[in-house]
């Protein structure tokens, strides 16, 4: 009888694991996931969290969705507004968010980068680069940068995902451009060394100019003053005397100042 009743509780136990195996009443939510409980095929209304949950086998499970914040890197092609092909490379850093994970199974499914987040991404970019002249792109890239995540954060967060930092890493062009775009940067900056060198000769000439203006009108004073003043002749001449009277051939000295005038004044 005890033998009986023993084997009969190892078969009963038997089976309830063979059940719980089978059935697998008990889901697990892993670190940075989110569960979507599916009842029949209706979803439920709540997201739950990480952890151990129980289900009703056969009936419903639990699907688990992403919340993490994940990171793609891309190369896309897009033409700018003077249509130039150009290839741009950036990185995009997102989430689900995890209180609406379950709408957007209920809504998309779980494969919602590919039908919402990277139509929106690449519409976004080509939206805003398709704005700029291909030169002007590479000189304003931060500003397209941030045109594109404003754009990506507006847009997304009422689709359930948040867009926490878009970079536009490279913007390349054709060889042929590239080689055109260096060619005319080149011709600028030389253009720009010319008018500079004509705007140094022209203000040296005009510094030229006012020095002989001002040498000319200096020397009109003095011959004005000279001419109607015989004592500043004199007084000049002074100036100019190396100390020495001038010898003629006879052996004299003369002096070359008139000294007559101030001996009778003297008197």
């Amino acid at each position: 009888m005890n033998g009986s009743k023993i084997t009969t509780q190892i078969m009963i136990i038997s089976l309830l694991i063979l059940f719980v195996i089978l059935c697998n009443p008990i889901a697990m939510v892993g670190v940075g996931e989110r569960g979507v409980k599916v009842t029949l095929g209706v979803v439920s209304d709540q997201s739950f969290p990480e952890g151990i949950h129980f289900v009703t086998p056969f009936i419903s499970k639990i699907v688990t969705m992403n919340v993490r914040t994940q990171k793609r890197d891309i190369t896309t092609a897009v033409y700018t507004k003077d249509i130039q092909q150009a290839k741009i490379s950036y990185v995009i850093n997102y989430n689900l968010q995890p209180e609406n994970a379950y709408k957007m199974y209920r809504e998309v499914g779980s494969d919602y980068e590919d039908k919402i987040l990277m139509p929106v991404v690449e519409g976004s970019i080509k939206d805003v680069i398709g704005k700029w002249n291909a030169q002007d792109l590479v000189a304003n890239r931060e500003q397209a940068t941030s045109e594109i995540l404003i754009k990506l954060q507006n847009h997304l967060k009422d689709n359930y995902i948040n867009v926490t930092d878009f970079q536009i890493t490279a913007i390349n062009y054709s060889d042929v451009f590239e080689r055109a775009i260096e060619s005319k940067v080149t011709a600028e900056q030389d253009a720009l060394k010319a008018k500079n060198k004509t705007v140094q000769i022209q203000e040296e000439a005009k510094q030229r100019l006012i020095t002989a203006e001002a040498e000319a009108k200096s020397m009109s004073i003095r011959a004005n003053a000279l001419a109607q003043n015989k004592a500043l002749v004199e007084y000049e001449a002074v100036q100019k005397w190396n100390g020495k009277l001038p010898t003629y051939m006879m052996g004299n000295t003369i002096p070359f100042i008139n000294l007559s005038n101030r001996q009778s004044t003297k008197r």
